[in-house]
């Protein structure tokens, strides 16, 4: 007698598979719904233990609230792969079935990514009921849907994948040996969300108008042991966790970000562009800029401001009334630094060991924003000028420099200064020091505004960088600002020429009106 015909959990498989990976993220409905795209596929191990059969049902833990259901496409291995081409990698699938990819969020952050405990469950990996010859389907014609208490919440094809299903066959046999039996779950689409006790999640895997998996039932069911606090992690959940579980923050309940800063009381350094925008004109005579986090620069204007001097920009901008736009007592890591980049924020508090503990451990607010900065971005971290504590060290900016930021600058310490200098990123900061995160602060909030070295960085603001020191330039103006700093920029070099021929200052720095003649005539009216 074969296991699966002796153990239940597994009556719809050939075996008890002797691994289980899945992907972290495969749909493109997926990605656009967590803003985030993978330019390659991810992956984690589930135990077998966590197989179950369809009509089965699973515990949501004592204590918990986040257990989330994930209807996928599930492959059973029916030839070993090892390094096989794309072009040969159905052929060693043999089956195609349903599956569900259920996931506790409360006990993400404990897991730090592993989902060992999160998703590793008994009962966390039903599959079933029936088997699709994979022979007999295309892998870009198979359909997968979700129903939760009989509503559909959950419906797509694998032609909208990032990854297509034989490239994730592919590119795991370049590592491992994929053995028959093995099942790999294929990611899940938009739509996954929140299952409580009493719920019944209802996956079907199928072609339209073909062959199907039928219907895999798991009915959820409140658990009775609480987890003991003397042997590991206990849940714990937080709004992002939610949000993410629920599949966003109007389904899990959650106010608007710009509701939930209001009533957190926020001071004005704390309001989010939406809000800013609002009563822009009454406080200030700069134009509001109408962007968001991530808003490019144009190349034109990003290799303008490439060629201005900080100190350029500087005497432009305060000739416009604007003298607070310097981030001050920052030093860059690497000498004859110079950046361009848009401001992501990063905000910390001081450290007070209540809030550290429910703020400073798992993905919190750090991990976040070296996660979500993109291309030609820059971190900017309020530290509150506080260096006796690393803000950032070489891990997070190998991050950063692998999502392709601009720069970071903090007007706090960096830890591992050395090791963050080799990563060659620029990074401007208030000092080296030694000590980890929770010495001084609590990572607290994310694209916000800020105060870094004296200035307030709003999440958009154009932030330069040279060897002079680091500038928050408004995006409204930046334009003008650079074309002015760069035109000044031509004047200044040309009295320099003057001054090297042996000609005085006076009359000519600044230039009387027979010099400015003369300038206007040599450059053809053009400054």
């Amino acid at each position: 007698m074969s296991e699966s015909s002796a153990d239940a959990r597994f009556a719809a498989l050939p075996t008890r598979p002797g691994k289980i990976i899945a992907i972290h993220l495969s749909y493109a409905s997926r990605a656009d719904q967590r803003g985030r795209r993978p330019q390659h596929p991810s992956y984690f191990f589930k135990p077998s233990s966590s197989v179950a059969a369809s009509g089965g049902r699973i515990e949501r833990p004592a204590g918990t609230e986040l257990l989330a259901f994930e209807g996928e496409i599930a492959l059973v291995i029916g030839a070993a792969a090892r390094r096989v081409p794309l072009a040969e990698a159905w052929d060693h699938v043999a089956w195609v079935t349903a599956g569900n990819d259920f996931g506790l969020y409360d006990l993400r952050a404990a897991d730090k990514g592993s989902n060992v405990r999160s998703k590793g469950g008994d009962g966390y990996t039903p599959l079933g009921p029936s088997l699709i010859d994979a022979r007999t389907v295309h892998p870009d014609a198979l359909r997968v849907r979700t129903w939760l208490n009989g509503t559909l919440v959950q419906e797509d094809t694998s032609a909208g994948m990032i990854f297509p299903l034989p490239q994730l066959v592919a590119d795991l046999s370049q590592h491992f040996t994929l053995e028959p039996g093995d099942v790999i779950l294929t990611g899940t689409p938009a739509g996954s969300s929140v299952a409580v006790p009493g719920d019944v999640v209802e996956v079907e895997v199928d072609v339209p108008e073909g062959p199907s998996s039928g219907r895999l039932v798991t009915t959820v069911v409140e658990g009775q042991a609480p987890f003991d606090p003397d042997l590991g992690a206990l849940p714990a959940v937080d709004d992002l966790q939610r949000t993410e579980a629920w599949g966003s923050r109007e389904a899990a309940g959650l106010p608007t970000e710009v509701a939930s800063a209001v009533e957190r009381g926020s001071e004005a350094t704390d309001t989010t562009r939406a809000e800013s925008a609002a009563d822009a004109s009454s406080r200030s005579a700069v134009p509001e800029w109408t962007g968001t986090p991530g808003d490019p620069l144009s190349t034109e204007l990003r290799a303008k401001l490439e060629a201005a001097p900080v100190a350029g920009l500087s005497q432009q901008l305060r000739k416009r009334g604007l003298n607070n736009v310097t981030i001050d007592g920052v030093r860059p890591l690497h000498p004859d630094t110079k950046f361009v980049g848009t401001a992501r924020t990063l905000r910390f508090v001081p450290n007070r060991e209540d809030l550290f503990a429910s703020h400073g451990g798992g993905y919190n607010a750090q991990k976040r924003a070296f996660d979500a900065v993109g291309e030609g971005e820059v971190i900017v971290i309020e530290a509150r000028g506080e260096s006796g504590s690393g803000t950032l060290g070489d891990i997070l900016a190998l991050r950063a420099h692998a999502r392709g930021a601009a720069g970071i600058v903090t007007d706090g310490g960096v830890r591992d200064a050395a090791a963050v200098a080799a990563v060659g990123i620029p990074v401007y900061s208030a000092g080296a020091h030694p000590a980890v995160l929770g010495r001084k602060h609590v990572p607290w909030d994310v694209d916000v505004t800020i105060a870094c070295g004296g200035t307030t960085v709003q999440p958009g603001d154009i932030i330069v960088a040279d060897t002079d020191g680091v500038i928050v330039l408004p995006p409204a103006i930046a334009e003008e600002v650079v074309d002015a700093a760069l035109a000044q920029e031509d004047e200044d070099a040309w009295i320099a020429q003057r001054v090297a021929e042996g000609h005085p200052v006076d009359g000519l720095f600044p230039m009387n009106a027979q010099w400015r003649a003369r300038f206007d005539a040599e450059k053809g009216g053009k400054r």
